[in-house]
């Protein structure tokens, strides 16, 4: 068997702290020396003497209840819980004696006498501390009997999809309650009624479905007995080993062990060696892993002519022959540039590297793009024109040294909820909040933790509040003049400083523009500015606007100018959306830089591509995804191989999307399940889950993180397989075995990952990029010293309105975002049960705008833009402003992005996805679209069924 509970024994009780001062004490006959402040556990775990224990854990401050632990101690009355007990400067302690056994055997005994009698048939047999403990302290049999007070009839609550909860087996050790508060910072657990009666509730005895709860599993991984479940363990019984390996939902990137029996998933536990999420997990990660036995996997590859024909099942050699035939051709026909693909974020590194390595090499090409373009490319242009690395600061870690934390258009607490837990426990020891976003999100004035501003900003004028922000701190002294003298470039900076210290930037004078009160926006300022160490945390609702790299220049501008880059506590640093956004542009992604963000026109880099794959790389950048539709609308652009993306549902103005790919003669996706871009595909290649592959992921702190294999791929290949078969079937030649080959190839042309191997992944757990001689075992903490670039680099900001304003036509301005229990366009999520949650996309819209149309709470709305139309079901909430209204995009069946628009980023062409003017106004029925919609499924469905209709037939034959 192998534990639930993976913490080690050296890590019980009060952490050792760094200290110059250290106490002598003596336990058990040894003596030690250990930090002041250490706990008599803790330093007793140091020397191998196992105290007994049940509400102690690795992970939660000691709480010193279950009276276990208790120990002797020469000259002290009583018997004190090791737990709490700090040591002490010649203390003399014994874990172990006649009397210590005695009261030990009674608490237990009290324990088991309100237990049931199911050990052997209890779903945590095996894997069960109160069963360990009673063994430990050599109880054998129980006095009280059952036929007096107890609790084994106490109803279950299986209202969550994920776990069981049976108060008939609660101790009330209270860890699930602090893992709940320390861990998560949700409180959505407590003991409720005293003493015999006393037992832990969800919320006001609510069910936890009910709760508040967010089902990050903290509370069952901290449970000692089997009180808190998972349903997985209980339906197939104890794993019987283990792989460690990393999450593919969001940019945080945890690790994880998949335990397993055989080659079945029973659970995923967060791994506590985990140095991006410290052992915590999210709804998502810890649960909805199930996806990837889905049903609806496409296991078979296949083909067909057109989008009106069925499906044909073929075997590998023939959809992948078929696939190279048709590029071969519409190049021979159409030009060597009628072609190209698109990378995924959620693949791994190494078959991203593959994939632009692909086209570049035997497509001889440089149409490459990635969905990266449409949510952090101003990330990347924005840090390397002003820090010189297209990437964000710090570690996650480092935000427990923030003394100010400024989260701008980004929602943590939902989208990368484990790095969330982390700041809202900051913010609980005093750190200061600043949010930047025009929605209340739930940072702003949740029960536990409050912003001290809230700077409610138009959508849109993201530049401007920046602006703003630096002109206070300009014009009011604030500048950290020592440090832009010693790190930053002397004139850029005299120029940035001339241009936001006139007037017209102002609070007072962009007030207006922005919606925010200047009062606040001049508190804010001083506060990040003089408030100690200042971190920002930014996301798309920075970077998917007209103005998202000018806003990320922005951001590094008040950073540099307030000396808050370098250390920890500090940075700038960007929330990454999907699980390998930033994995993605590393390996080269973009049509105008090889991996490392070295751009195609560079001659000596190129070179040093040509020579080792062997082929003339072209110098001039090819296609963005943007450019690829205009091309195929124009008839130019024939064919496009699609890795891991639905760019139907996920990229802007989804029309115009669809009306491109109409136009393309072959489009070869390659996915888990017959998505809304498959739809318009002529092949069909199945691909392969993070559970079935070898490689790394890179997260949003430059984390390179171990993807291990768990079970074989059940298509017989992974995606890094598919992408050399479809190479080696076009002509060029790829011979790796493994994809520890491909990431020895990236280091060898890669400078940032030049040290980077899988045998020190192994031996260091992860490393952070910079990786190579001068930083062998990564880089934690960028532009220490000196930025990457040398001296930083201040640009200019002026703010310029975006083209998409609201009109008497168009009132409203749409903002778009994400929620909990779903991911990106819901191709996993949607297939488990964390639809429970959250099952359709809805429309918040301000009680004023509500009363103003006539809408009420549940009522079926339609949502008008400039780009199309769709409907939706309304939410009447103050969350948003007036004026502003707000859904997500997580059902295909919704259209969000069918109102979207195609106006994008000056700089990177990352869609505006955050300002859409729109008319909200109540309807009866869907919107054209989606009935069109409706009706194209239909036919789909159909033609998927006839393909396995003649499947059938020829298996009946």
């Amino acid at each position: 068997m192998i534990s639930h509970h993976t913490f080690s024994e050296k890590d019980f009780g009060t952490p050792a702290r760094t200290t110059a001062t250290e106490v002598t004490l003596t336990i058990d006959g040894q003596e030690l020396r250990v930090p002041a402040g250490t706990s008599i556990m803790r330093a007793a775990s140091e020397a191998d003497l196992n105290i007994p224990k049940l509400c102690a854990t690795d992970s939660l401050e000691p709480f010193g209840s279950c009276r276990l632990c208790l120990v002797e101690i020469d000259g002290r009355r009583g018997y004190p819980a090791s737990c709490t007990t700090p040591a002490e400067n010649g203390m003399v302690v014994r874990t172990q004696s006649p009397k210590l056994q005695e009261l030990r055997k009674g608490v237990m005994e009290l324990y088991i006498s309100d237990h049931p009698l199911d050990c052997l048939t209890c779903g945590a047999n095996g894997d069960c501390e109160l069963q360990d403990m009673a063994g430990v302290v050599g109880l054998r049999e129980v006095r009280y009997g059952y036929d007096g007070d107890n609790h084994l009839n106490a109803v279950k609550d299986e209202s969550n999809p994920y776990f069981s909860y049976d108060p008939s087996k609660c101790i009330v050790c209270n860890r699930c309650v602090r893992a709940c508060e320390e861990t998560q910072g949700t409180f959505a657990l407590t003991i409720s009624g005293r003493g015999f009666e006393a037992r832990v509730s969800p919320g006001q005895d609510q069910s936890f479905m009910d709760s508040e709860c967010v089902s990050c599993g903290a509370c069952v991984q901290a449970c000692p007995t089997a009180t808190l479940q998972e349903k997985s363990v209980i339906h197939l019984g104890q794993p019987e080993h283990s792989v460690v390996t990393t999450c593919a939902y969001c940019g945080v990137g945890c690790a994880f062990k998949a335990e397993m029996k055989g080659s079945e998933v029973v659970r995923m536990v967060p791994y506590k060696d985990g140095q991006a999420n410290r052992g915590h997990s999210c709804v998502k990660g810890r649960f909805a892993w199930g996806y990837a036995t889905h049903a609806d996997r496409i296991m078979k590859p296949m083909i067909r002519s057109k989008i009106t024909d069925p499906w044909q099942e073929v075997t590998w050699d023939e959809a992948i022959n078929h696939a190279a035939s048709e590029f071969r051709r519409l190049q021979g026909q159409y030009g060597r540039d009628s072609i190209g693909g698109i990378t995924s974020s959620r693949c791994t590194n190494e078959e991203t590297y593959l994939v632009q390595k692909l086209i570049r090499a035997a497509f001889g090409t440089n149409n490459v793009d990635t969905c990266a373009r449409v949510c952090h490319s101003p990330t990347g242009y924005g840090l390397k024109q002003t820090l010189g690395e297209s990437a964000g600061t710090q570690t996650f870690d480092s935000v427990m040294q923030a003394d100010v934390v400024v989260v701008m258009g980004a929602n943590p607490s939902a989208g990368h909820p484990v790095f969330a837990s982390r700041l809202k426990r900051r913010l609980r020891q005093g750190a200061k909040l600043i949010v930047i976003d025009p929605r209340q999100i739930e940072l702003v004035s949740s029960p536990h933790v409050k912003a001290s501003y809230h700077l409610q900003v138009r959508p849109g004028t993201n530049a401007a509040i920046l602006t703003s922000l630096a002109h206070v701190i300009v014009t009011e002294g604030l500048v950290d003049e020592a440090y832009v003298a010693e790190r930053c470039d002397t004139k850029s900076f005299n120029e940035w400083r001339a241009f936001v210290s006139r007037e017209e930037n102002s609070p007072e004078a962009m007030a207006d523009v922005t919606g925010v009160a200047a009062d606040l926006v001049r508190g804010a300022a001083r506060l990040y500015a003089t408030g100690g160490n200042a971190a920002i945390y930014y996301g798309l609702g920075v970077t998917e606007h007209s103005q998202g790299s000018t806003s990320v220049m922005g951001i590094a501008n008040l950073a540099m100018a307030t000396g808050n880059v370098g250390r920890e506590g500090v940075g700038v640093n960007p929330l990454r959306g999907q699980n390998n956004v930033q994995g993605s542009c590393d390996m080269g992604s973009f049509p105008h830089e090889l991996p490392g963000y070295r751009h195609v026109s560079d001659a000596t880099v190129r070179a040093q591509f040509e020579a080792a794959w062997g082929v003339t790389i072209q110098p001039e950048p090819g296609l963005r995804i943007p450019n690829m539709f205009e091309a195929a609308l124009g008839g130019s652009f024939k064919g496009l191989y699609c890795q891991g993306e639905d760019i139907v549902q996920s990229d802007p103005n989804t029309q115009h999307v669809a009306a491109a790919l109409s136009a393309m003669e072959c489009i070869v996706v390659q996915d888990l399940f017959l998505n809304e871009t498959a739809k318009y595909a002529h092949v069909f290649l199945p691909g392969s889950s993070f559970l079935e592959k070898d490689g790394t992921f890179t997260n949003a702190e430059r984390r390179i993180s171990p993807v291990r294999k768990v079970m074989a791929p059940r298509t017989g290949k992974a995606d890094w397989e598919v992408t050399v078969a479809l190479s080696n079937a076009l002509g060029y030649p790829m011979n790796y075995t493994h994809p520890r080959e491909i990431m020895a190839e990236i280091a060898a042309l890669t400078p940032t990952f030049s040290g980077v191997s899988y045998e020190k992944l192994d031996a260091l757990g992860s490393i952070q990029w910079p990786c190579n001689e001068a930083a062998p075992s990564g880089t934690p903490i960028m532009h220490i010293d000196r930025f990457v670039r040398g001296k930083g680099k201040f640009m200019p900001t002026q703010y310029i309105a975006t083209d998409e304003k609201v009109t008497r036509k168009f009132p409203l301005l749409l903002t778009t975002g994400r929620i909990l229990s779903q991911y990106n366009v819901g191709a996993q999520t949607r297939r488990t049960p964390n639809v429970m949650w959250h099952d359709e996309d809805v429309l918040e819209i301000h009680p004023h705008d509500a009363e103003e149309r006539g809408v009420r709470e549940g009522d079926w709305v339609g949502i008008a833009s400039r780009a199309g139309e769709t409907v939706l079901r309304a939410t009447v909430t103050e969350r948003v402003q007036p004026g502003v209204v707000y859904t997500t995009f997580h059902f295909p069946e919704s259209g969000a992005n069918v109102i979207t628009t195609d106006n994008s980023d000056w700089a990177t062409n990352c869609p505006e996805y955050k300002v859409t003017a729109v008319q909200v106004t109540p309807v009866a029925q869907p919107s054209a679209w989606q009935r069109k919609w409706t009706r194209f499924n239909e036919v789909q469905e159909r033609l998927l069924r006839e393909r396995e209709s003649a499947v059938m037939g020829v298996g009946g034959k």
